[in-house]
């Protein structure tokens, strides 16, 4: 039986970037993204992304990407572009969903494409599904959940492809250790927003109400 059940298809996308801000002036430098459909990852897209100007020495060490890789790299608008096909309507999933949805926005936003963004978030569901775990970075999560380790942690492939695996061993235990039925992309969102003090009477109503009825869908990003 498939782990979702649904066969709902969503992408699962990381950025690296020169900073925390794009209100700063902080521009996305890679992209990574898997195309998930249950648990199957049917498409990936990649990319340098060469931001116009060069980076620091702090975010050459901790992303492996160097001034020499950027200068070889495509434009944003081409990039983005390319990414807006690759993801169509599907909604989205990042791990920390806010930053990646702060660059993603901007970015369109750089080269005219503005449209509806409908994020998901591994860290804010790990916070109300793993209430003692030490911290809720990918890497913590990845080796507390023992996923495999694809590549280098801050690729953006890499990343995108673990968050992947993090969204769907997620959606195992909910359904092995609270009794859901169906876990959708709609229903992982309802739980981000959880109490994370007390997630438990909220996970308890919604596994309920998985068991009770067929749980709608998303569909898409409209």
């Amino acid at each position: 039986m498939d782990l979702f059940g649904t066969q709902e298809t969503i992408i699962v996308l990381d950025f690296e970037t020169t900073g925390m801000s794009p209100d700063r002036g902080d521009r996305a430098i890679e992209i990574g993204a898997v195309k998930l459909s249950g648990t199957t990852v049917q498409e990936r897209f990649q990319s340098l992304i060469n931001p116009g100007f060069l980076i620091t020495k702090e975010i050459e060490t901790i992303t492996g990407i160097t001034n020499l890789m950027l200068t070889e790299a495509p434009s944003a608008e081409k990039v983005m572009d390319d990414f807006s096909r690759f993801i169509s309507s599907h909604p989205l999933v990042a791990h920390n969903a806010s930053f990646d949805m702060k660059f993603l926005e901007s970015e369109f936003n750089l080269i005219g494409k503005k449209r509806p963004l409908n994020f998901g978030c591994t860290l804010q569901v790990a916070r109300r599904v793993y209430p003692d775990v030490i911290n809720y970075k990918l890497e913590t999560l990845v080796r507390y959940k023992q996923l495999p380790q694809n590549g280098r942690f801050h690729r953006a492939l890499a990343d995108a492809e673990m968050t992947a695996a993090l969204w769907m061993r997620l959606i195992e235990d909910l359904k092995a250790d609270h009794g859901f039925d169906e876990v959708t992309f709609d229903t992982m969102k309802k739980i981000a927003k959880l109490n994370k003090e007390d997630p438990g009477p909220g996970l308890n109503q919604l596994a309920a109400e998985s068991r009770a009825s067929q749980v709608g869908t998303t569909g898409s990003l409209f």
